[in-house]
């Protein structure tokens, strides 16, 4: 007998994975944790049945949300992780000699313990000695803060359930002032292809364009993702990502990475018409 995990994404349209096992199933206090084996993917998490990501292409998430601020910014030393109990953020950020303090927060501490022990290949950079985990919800404890942080990366779930927060608009603007003049926040930024998806990508844009005097967005591909093309938020109080970006100082420092380059930096922020309309729109809101 074959066993498929399959997520909806759509009411018309789902994503299936042949299964060869479950690995874990638990329920913590906010969420249920999933984490199954198969064949084409490897190990895989998902929470409250969607899919959060897969050993195969998990890679191309966690640079493209992490290598396009520090390309622009190499100096950060100070950075906040908001989400991400996953540990793939802190792994990219850990390559960073110049880094000094990674501070995450993640309100699921279920979920850590689980990716440390089912998904090392992300988790493996967790004890790094300048990571600071703080198991707490990402709203309150940004509200406290103040000219702080070079670097804010909000690793989110989707827009609903415990990440819902992480969405409004007093979210965004406390992290503008958690940054230091300097700053730059990131954000997943959800897909922009099927109609409720970009919904959520509108309102998104709208409130961290309503918050910063530099918003972007940039795109990469992850299979795994609903449509399978995926939006991140570059936001900033003074680097644009393309007029600013230093490419060849950053390839100096010898990250090893399989998806970024500083060229496909550049490429990454030419967008299709269709999500150049979809942002417009709100952008002439404002």
């Amino acid at each position: 007998m074959e066993f498929w995990f399959s997520e909806m994404h759509t009411p018309d349209v789902k994503l299936s994975i042949r299964v060869d096992k479950q690995l874990y199933s638990g329920q913590s206090s906010f969420q249920r944790i999933d984490v199954f084996e198969s064949p084409e993917f490897g190990r895989f998490l998902t929470l409250d049945g969607y899919m959060m990501l897969t050993e195969r292409d998990e890679f191309i998430y966690h640079e493209m949300i992490t290598h396009v601020p520090m390309a622009v910014h190499p100096g950060a030393r100070r950075v906040l992780v908001v989400g991400a109990g996953d540990g793939g953020v802190v792994r990219e950020l850990a390559k960073y000699d110049g880094i000094e303090q990674i501070d995450m927060v993640e309100i699921d501490e279920q979920v850590v313990e689980v990716c440390k022990k089912y998904l090392p290949q992300t988790a493996g950079r967790l004890k790094d000695p300048r990571v600071r985990i703080y198991y707490e919800d990402g709203l309150r404890f940004i509200r406290s803060r103040e000219d702080l942080y070079d670097l804010i990366i909000v690793d989110s779930t989707d827009p609903f359930g415990p990440g819902e927060g992480l969405f409004t608009k007093e979210f965004y603007g406390n992290c503008y002032r958690a940054l230091t003049e300097d700053g730059i926040m990131v954000n997943q930024h959800e897909s922009p292809f099927y109609g409720e998806d970009a919904k959520a990508c509108r309102r998104a844009h709208k409130r961290i364009v309503d918050s910063f005097p530099i918003s972007r967005v940039y795109q990469a591909h992850i299979p795994t993702y609903p449509s399978g093309h995926w939006l991140f938020g570059f936001a900033s109080k003074k680097y644009h990502p393309i007029h600013d970006l230093r490419g060849e100082d950053w390839k100096r420092l010898g990250i090893e990475t399989r998806y970024y380059t500083p060229k496909l930096h550049e490429g990454a922020f030419c967008l299709p018409a269709y999500v150049e309309q979809l942002l417009l729109s709100v952008e002439q809101e404002t």
